[in-house]
C-alpha cells in the first residue's frame, strides 16, 4: 500500500496529536458543515480513531437559513457513512437572537452540537490556521483585548480544534485526494460578513505587502498570547485568593499589584458574581476604585448590578430601579 497523499498525512497528524494529548477515550464527535476543513477533519478521526480505540460520532448541523440546507446537511452526511464513522446525526437549529446572522448561527450551532455530544466527550471542530488568523485580526480591529487576540485554543471543553496549525489549503487537498465533495458555502463568498472582507480581501493584501508568511505569523502571536494569559490567569486567580472575603473584596490586597493583574482578578469576581457582557471601559471603571479612589460612587453593570466601594472593600448591589 502507497504512502497518503502530504495533505492527507498532515491533517491526520495533527489529528492524532491533539487526540493523543487530550488522552481521548471512548467516543469523540466531530462537528460537519460539508465544507472541505469539516470533512478533511472527519475523514482524519476516522483514520486516526482505529488506532486509538475510539468510536467516531459525525454531528451535521442544518441551520436552515437557506433553500436546501437539508439537502447538503443529507449530503455531508452521506459522506460521513461512506468514510465509515461509527454514528452519524443531523441537527437541526432555528437561528434567532441579537448580534445579526453570524453570531446568532453561531449560538445555535454551539447549542446543538452540546446538546449532541455524550457528556464528557470531546467534539472536534475543523478551525484551521487560517481561522485562527481571521479571528486575531477581528480582535486587532475591534481593540477587544489580549484574550481576543489570543486567539481560539485548541482544547477548550468540550471543544477540539485539531487543525488550527493547519492550512485550508491543505484541507482542500487533503479532500481532494481522498475523492471527497466538499460543499461551497455562499455565505463563504458574501461580502456583507466581516469574516468573508478579511479571508478575500484584507489577508490577501496584508500577504502581499508584507510578502507573505501573515497567517502563519498571526497565528504564532495568537500561542504566544494564550501562554502569556495563562500565566497571568494563574497569578489573577492567586490574587483573587487573598483579596476574597465572602463576597467582597480587599481594596488594600488588590492596590498592591499591578493594574493589568488586578483587572484580572476584579473580572473574574464579577463574573463569578452574575456581572454578564462586561466591557474593557466598565472593567477599567471598577479598577479606578481601586487603583485611584477619590470617593467616587459606584459603577452599574448589566444584571442589575452596581460595584462599589465601602470600608475599604469592594462589593457590588442590586441596582435601585
Amino acid at each position: 500500500m502507497g504512502q497518503p497523499d502530504e495533505a492527507v498525512s498532515q491533517v491526520r497528524t495533527a489529528v492524532r496529536r491533539l487526540l493523543t494529548g487530550a488522552g481521548a477515550t471512548g467516543e469523540v464527535a466531530v462537528a460537519v458543515s460539508g465544507g472541505a476543513d469539516s470533512l478533511a477533519l472527519a475523514a482524519a478521526a476516522r483514520h486516526v480513531s482505529r488506532r486509538l480505540d475510539l468510536r467516531v460520532l459525525g454531528l451535521v448541523v442544518d441551520h436552515g437559513l437557506q433553500p436546501g440546507s437539508d439537502q447538503v446537511a443529507g449530503r455531508a452526511a452521506d459522506q460521513l457513512r461512506g468514510l465509515g464513522l461509527d454514528e452519524v446525526r443531523v441537527l437541526t437549529t432555528e437561528v434567532t437572537g441579537p448580534g445579526g446572522v453570524e453570531a446568532a448561527a453561531r449560538r445555535a450551532r454551539y447549542a446543538a452540537l452540546r446538546g449532541a455530544r455524550t457528556p464528557g466527550t470531546w467534539v472536534l471542530l475543523g478551525h484551521t490556521r487560517d481561522d485562527q488568523a481571521e479571528t486575531v485580526l477581528l480582535g486587532l480591529g475591534r481593540g477587544s483585548g489580549p484574550r481576543s487576540i489570543a486567539g481560539m485554543r485548541p482544547l477548550d471543553p468540550p471543544w477540539a480544534r485539531p487543525l488550527l496549525a493547519v492550512s485550508r489549503a491543505t484541507t482542500v487537498r487533503a479532500c481532494a485526494a481522498l475523492g471527497l465533495t466538499p460543499w461551497q458555502d455562499p455565505h463563504n463568498t458574501d461580502p456583507a460578513f466581516t469574516r468573508v472582507r478579511l479571508r478575500h480581501e484584507a489577508l490577501p493584501l496584508l500577504e502581499d505587502v508584507l510578502r507573505g508568511g501573515v497567517a502563519d505569523a498571526l497565528a504564532r502571536t495568537a500561542a504566544q498570547l494564550r501562554e502569556d494569559n495563562d500565566a497571568l490567569d494563574a497569578l489573577a486567580a492567586d490574587l483573587l485568593g487573598r483579596a476574597l472575603n465572602g463576597a467582597t473584596l480587599d481594596a488594600a490586597v488588590l492596590a498592591a499589584e499591578p493594574a493589568a493583574l488586578r483587572r484580572r482578578a476584579v473580572r473574574s469576581w464579577l463574573t463569578d458574581q452574575g456581572v454578564t457582557d462586561l466591557t474593557d471601559a466598565q472593567l477599567r471603571e471598577v479598577d479606578e476604585l481601586v487603583g485611584n479612589w477619590r470617593g467616587q460612587g459606584g459603577v452599574r453593570l448589566r444584571g442589575g448590578l452596581v460595584a462599589g466601594r465601602a470600608h475599604g472593600r469592594l462589593g457590588l448591589d442590586r441596582a435601585e430601579s
